[in-house]
């Protein structure tokens, strides 16, 4: 799917605030409703809309530790990634899971209430994740980016 500039404006929008109505957004990037709401239900359709989410503050509800944790594994076929895979889609604490190159196969964002919890989380959940091999942790002491728009 092709964007032009004036889905590009209306995504730029959605991004900075979700909740604006249709009528909102139209009035900004100089539409009407209709072609507006239309450009929304298309994009959505397409998959450049992925979904509608609330960004909450980690500290705000005593998930003030962030932790990056860098994985690898024992072994790398298929069957054994899938199994390591399914395991952090079941652990809450893992906010966000990328498969990654070079030293480590997969990063993990982590959250917790202390480091008490995360040893928890680590000893008695990750740890115990199919294949695991290595973990390398990373405190996080500092946000100094923390975005969301991607046009």
């Amino acid at each position: 799917m092709t964007l032009d500039t004036k889905d590009i404006a209306i995504l730029r929008e959605l991004q900075q605030n979700a909740k604006s109505s249709v009528k909102e957004i139209a009035e900004k990037v100089h539409l009407s409703t209709t072609p507006v709401h239309e450009r929304i239900k298309r994009m959505e359709q397409n998959g450049v809309i992925k979904q509608y989410a609330t960004l909450v503050n980690h500290n705000k509800v005593n998930k003030g530790l962030m932790v990056i944790c860098y994985v690898s594994l024992r072994q790398h076929d298929k069957t054994e990634g899938a199994k390591f895979i399914n395991s952090i889609l079941s652990f809450d604490e893992v906010i966000e899971c990328y498969s990654i190159s070079g030293e480590f196969d997969f990063m993990l964002k982590v959250v917790a209430e202390s480091m008490e919890t995360y040893y928890d989380f680590h000893v008695n959940k990750l740890s115990q994740a199919d294949n695991i091999g290595h973990v390398q942790s990373v405190f996080v002491m500092g946000v100094v980016k923390e975005t969301h728009l991607l046009v």
